[in-house]
């Protein structure tokens, strides 16, 4: 006895709306995350240059470029940890106000153009 497998039903729908508030809250937790990230690769990258002694060579590599005129540069103390870290943090919460201002408004533009454009289609598939 064969047993006969039925075709898969599909579906075809269209995403008639986007919740702006839904989405801006899930665009801000996913911000967050990145921020994190951001912030911790920074403080990782800056710890490996460090122990590398990148900074101090570069400091003594741009004297020596600039001379013994008097005028000495400090790089190590331009990119204290401090400062590079704080520099970060204000990147990640410009980040994170930027992409929830932006997927907000993209979702509230959505909604405003789908009257024209029926929406985005998606079809779904009931596989056997």
């Amino acid at each position: 006895m064969s047993s006969s497998v039925p075709p898969a039903r599909q579906a075809r729908l269209y995403v008639s709306r986007i919740d702006p508030w839904s989405l801006a809250k899930t665009a801000f937790l996913v911000s967050v995350v990145i921020a994190i990230v951001i912030i911790v690769a920074v403080a990782a990258l800056w710890w490996l240059l460090n122990a590398m002694g990148v900074f101090a060579t570069l400091n003594q590599s741009l004297n020596d470029i600039v001379g013994s005129s008097g005028t000495s540069l400090d790089v190590a103390s331009l990119l204290d940890f401090r400062r590079v870290l704080g520099a970060s943090v204000i990147l990640a919460a410009f980040e994170v106000l930027l992409v929830t201002i932006l997927v907000t408004a993209f979702a509230v533009a959505y909604n405003v153009t789908v009257g024209l454009t029926r929406g985005i289609e998606v079809v779904l598939t009931d596989a056997p």
